[in-house]
């Protein structure tokens, strides 16, 4: 054996770099544009999206009293409890997702000479975007809710009640104040920074020594 079999990229070198590299499993490569649409499907999944807005289950709060009807005469009041959001997740052009959000209300009509109560159950539907953003963030971007995106079936036993509902606008406080709850909940931090992932600051807390 010579001396030059000991070098640095000698044949010596290249005889055990031979022999390590059978042993090592084979790399299948993607381009970057595959390897990004990957990575963002991973991302941005139905879990981590669950898990974000899953906080907001069992979540309960009450309105009101406030005046309702003509005149506003008619004094309402609720209590408002969530259930667990489902999740559907749409992989096209974008990356999207339909959330609903289960409520059940019980809700008072106070007439001062008379009172109905109503049992409400329905959900609110929320639509949310993955997006990429500068320098290198992925953000889940989702449209205000509004009162037409809270379905709600509200039911009462009697035909006054009924009738209270609809001179009230009953459905429409409903679903004006359940859309503006839900839409100062999804600006708080804790849901705020789930929608926000900065892959750079993560990477290079991970890299740290």
């Amino acid at each position: 054996m010579s001396a030059y079999d000991d070098w640095p990229g000698g044949p010596r070198e290249f005889a055990l770099d031979e022999t390590a590299g059978q042993h090592r499993d084979p790399v299948s490569y993607v381009s970057y544009e595959e390897f990004g649409r990957r990575f963002l499907e991973y991302a941005a999944s139905e879990a981590r999206i669950a898990g974000a807005f899953g906080q907001l289950a069992g979540a309960a709060f009450d309105f009101g009293p406030i005046g309702v009807g003509p005149g506003h005469l008619v004094k309402a009041s609720a209590q408002v409890q969530l259930g667990r959001p489902r999740v559907r997740r749409g992989v096209d052009e974008y990356i999207s997702f339909e959330l609903s959000i289960p409520l059940s209300v019980d809700m008072l009509i106070d007439l001062a000479v008379d009172r109905h109560r109503f049992q409400v159950e329905g959900y609110i539907h929320l639509h949310l975007t993955a997006r990429t953003a500068e320098p290198l963030r992925v953000i889940i971007d989702i449209a205000e809710p509004r009162p037409s995106d809270v379905r709600i079936n509200v039911a009462t036993a009697t035909k006054r009640g009924r009738l209270l509902r609809i001179l009230a606008s009953v459905d429409h406080e409903i679903r004006r104040f359940v859309a503006r709850y839900i839409a100062k909940e999804i600006r708080k931090p804790h849901i705020t920074a789930a929608r926000d992932i900065d892959v750079a600051a993560r990477l290079d807390a991970a890299w740290k020594l």
